[in-house]
């Protein structure tokens, strides 16, 4: 009994000595003398650490007595060790020593803007996509930043999501990953819904609104997102993610990675999986992903090669809802069909080098192959034989013109290509150069098949009904310079020759044969000046970019009357300024829009509604925002965007049912507003640090009317909305993990109903007076009050 309480005793005095001992200090860059923020200090066996904070201060608790074994590593420096008894009096000083080697920012440097180019755009770091990131897609994620807008089909911002930047839809916003194309090459859409989780491999985005400076890919017709990739760790690690929230919404994502082996290698690797049964009825989503990087990474070369994945099930959601329905029952969902699912994968490999020669130059080249195949099912009652170009069927005396079917529609593509860029930096620094391009091939085949029929008559299942294939070829060359003046001021030059040859052939959806081949060179310049003054850059710029038509554009319309392509000039002026605790943006745009391609209800010969050329429309706005630390327990935050988004004229067509043959009859407007653009967006955010590991954020988001359609009737349009969220992170470095972090998001905390996207069509029919306009509004409501609550562990 005696050994046993003093065995108690001793255990007790040892877990007291572990309570009462701590270790803080300060790292810093040797050389500079600056605070490391991010800096990972690990004591080795006993598996507990800490990440300084904005200061470069760490600190440490609950350490036992004597002697252990400090490790303190950040990119770019080498790793430091030291020996330490402890309880130590006083704090540390720790001095990093940088380490020279090729940063891997510069594979998507030359389509970037730096900080004294002549154009608008925001950078998103890691941590803060990490801080929302618990489920939904990007276009959510990214909610809060200036003149974004964003939607859901499944009203819960998993599955099929959207963005617009200043009034610009996905199918004019360009996409690159590390340099390397996203957008569809015949829609020129982005959908993140084929990359499940993708937030969590990305290091950083880069938003450019207006046109930007050049690309590769798609045009940029009103803004562009630039993403890089994961870069490599120092040290070795491995993460679990788990969320779960409302609509029975699940996240779960492993990560792990090597950390540099031999100071040269590093690998990492993703696993994802996330599903949701949506706010809407029966919209649910099961998506699957994965990320695997891997590289050498040396002193003056990089060799990196990525490959990642995305699969995704998505029960349809994209009819909408009648207007009739929005006050009773909005998740209402049109469809009912059991399997009426989308169906999609799509695979992505990378293979980049950089490397710097000499002092003056540096090169970035990639290889790139995308594969992509799925299909979307239908259930479609009592369709007329005809639409598959079938023949009735006839038994007995009988003949059966139409039955119901259910349908698969295919897309099976394959995407590769090459791009590249040359960097040179004169001695003197006076001039900064950088020559690149790309040449990409998108072959894609589209058919659809029937799988059952009610009444089959001469068919097999999955026998095609449509057939056709695409090919199309797009080479870019850039030149970009930029040129010190003098001190601070920077003249800035960019010109791009961009070439496309598109050819289609085969049997299209509606029966048609469409076979084509169409040819563009466009010639995009822009030019500017920045002048960097203290904190501040003051910045001016003009850029011209142009657009080809899209798939439906050629398909829809006879060859002869293919739309003209699209063009805009943009001007941008704005100042940005960082001091201390202050940062701020405002700038002043201008897109001035030649031959926009917009919906206007004209329809084709056999049906078909196609979009047609406007002369003349314009976009023009104000963009502020800023954020201010009052303390280090507050900090403020928000942006506005003020604009105006208007056509000079405006030809509406409508369908016309009240006679025995059908026609359409004309409407023409002025100075009308563009449909999904409005006046005003504005965002919020208040972040409050009570204590040192807990953050409470209060965010809002203002988005004022829209119209539906371009004829700025006040009985099509979106309400403005207004909606609150709440996030609350506690954070905390016990034994043994790294970092352990709980994420709750409360989204739309006020219960706001809103629609941020919708739809309008209107037709004639008879009536009393001869004829009656009918207008069918349709609404995608997102949820009210619902909630994301989050654990990261990292070890």
């Amino acid at each position: 009994m005696k050994n046993f309480i003093l065995s108690l005793a001793a255990l007790l005095l040892s877990a007291s000595a572990w309570a009462q001992v701590s270790l803080s200090g300060k790292v810093l860059d040797e050389e500079s003398r600056e605070p490391l923020v991010g800096a990972s200090v690990w004591i080795e066996k006993i598996g507990k650490g800490a990440v300084t904070d904005q200061n470069g201060d760490f600190a440490i608790s609950k350490l036992p007595e004597g002697n252990v074994e400090l490790r303190v590593s950040f990119l770019g420096f080498e790793t430091y060790r030291q020996a330490v008894t402890l309880p130590l009096s006083g704090s540390l000083e720790i001095l990093l020593t940088s380490r020279e080697f090729l940063s891997e920012e510069f594979i998507v440097s030359a389509t970037r803007a730096s900080s004294n180019t002549p154009t608008t755009f925001t950078t998103v770091d890691k941590e803060a996509i990490a801080k929302r990131n618990l489920g939904q897609d990007i276009p959510i994620l990214l909610n809060f930043t200036p003149s974004v807008v964003t939607n859901s089909d499944a009203g819960a911002g998993v599955g099929y999501t959207g963005m617009r930047i200043r009034g610009t839809d996905q199918s004019r916003i360009n996409a690159t990953i590390n340099g390397i194309p996203l957008n569809d090459a015949e829609s020129h859409g982005i959908f993140f819904v084929n990359m499940p989780d993708f937030a969590s491999s990305v290091d950083n985005i880069q938003i450019q609104r207006g046109v930007g400076t050049s690309t590769n890919g798609a045009a940029t017709f009103g803004a562009s997102l630039n993403f890089q990739t994961d870069t490599h760790k120092e040290d070795a690690y491995a993460q679990l993610d788990n969320s779960f929230g409302s609509f029975n919404t699940w996240k779960h994502t492993v990560k792990a990675g090597t950390g540099l082996l031999n100071n040269r290698f590093a690998f990492d690797a993703r696993l994802s999986k996330i599903t949701s049964d949506g706010y809407v009825d029966r919209a649910f989503s099961d998506l699957q992903s994965y990320f695997i990087s891997g590289g050498y990474f040396g002193e003056n070369h990089v060799v990196k090669v990525n490959v990642f994945s995305g699969k995704e099930q998505t029960y349809q959601s994209w009819y909408g809802l009648p207007e009739s329905k929005l006050e009773d029952d909005r998740t209402f969902n049109y469809y009912t069909y059991d399997n009426e699912t989308d169906n999609y994968q799509q695979d992505h490999y990378q293979a980049i080098y950089s490397g710097q020669f000499g002092d003056n130059w540096k090169a970035n080249f990639a290889l790139h192959y995308t594969y992509g195949r799925g299909y979307y099912e239908q259930y479609r009652e009592d369709d007329d034989f005809g639409s598959y170009g079938l023949p009735p069927v006839i038994i007995g005396d009988m003949t059966i013109n139409s039955t119901d079917i259910i349908r698969r529609r295919w897309l099976d593509n394959d995407f590769y290509g090459f791009v590249g860029s040359v960097n040179y930096v004169s001695d003197s620094g006076l001039w900064d150069i950088v020559l690149g391009g790309g040449a990409n091939r998108y072959d894609g085949g589209h058919f659809g098949e029937i799988i059952w029929a009610r009444v089959a008559g001469d068919t097999d299942i999955r026998d095609r009904y449509y057939d056709n294939d695409a090919v199309k070829d797009d080479r870019n060359i850039y030149a970009k310079a930029t040129y010190e003046l003098k001190p601070g001021l920077n003249l800035f030059g960019d010109v791009q020759f961009r070439g496309i040859n598109y050819s289609f052939f085969g049997v299209n959806d509606d029966q048609r044969i469409v076979d084509g081949q169409e040819n563009y060179n466009f010639f995009n310049p822009k030019l500017g000046l920045s002048y960097e003054k203290g904190n501040q850059t003051y910045y001016a710029s003009y850029a011209v970019a142009n657009r080809e038509p899209t798939r439906s554009d050629f398909t829809d319309n006879p060859i002869s009357e293919v739309p003209r392509p699209e063009r805009l000039n943009n001007i941008e002026a704005g100042v940005r300024s960082q001091s201390g605790n202050f940062s701020y943006n405002a700038n002043f745009y201008y897109m001035d829009y030649k031959d926009q391609l917009i919906s206007t209800g004209q329809i084709n010969d056999v049906g078909a509604y196609i979009r047609e050329n406007v002369e003349s429309s314009y976009r023009a706005g104000i963009e502020l925002d800023g954020a201010y630390q009052l303390s280090p327990s507050w900090t403020f935050g928000g942006n506005i965007a003020f604009s105006q988004n208007r056509i000079a004229e405006f030809t509406e067509y409508v369908d016309d049912y009240s006679t025995d043959e059908f026609q359409q009859e004309s409407f023409t407007y002025e100075d009308t507003d563009i449909a999904f653009s409005p006046n005003v967006v504005g965002s919020a955010m208040i972040e409050f640090k009570p204590v040192k590991n807990l953050s409470l954020n209060w965010m809002s988001k203002y988005v004022g009317k829209q119209y539906l359609d371009n004829t700025s009737n006040e009985g099509r349009t979106l309400d403005a909305f207004f909606t609150n969220d709440i996030r609350i992170s506690y954070t905390a470095q016990p034994r043994y993990f790294k970092n352990l972090e709980v994420n709750l998001l409360i989204n739309n905390v006020f219960n706001e109903l809103y629609e941020p996207n919708g739809y309008t069509f209107s037709y004639y029919l008879p009536g009393e007076s001869g004829k009656d306009l009918v207008t069918e509004n349709y609404y995608y409501p997102q949820a009210g009050t619902n909630f994301l609550l989050g654990l990261s562990m990292r070890f």
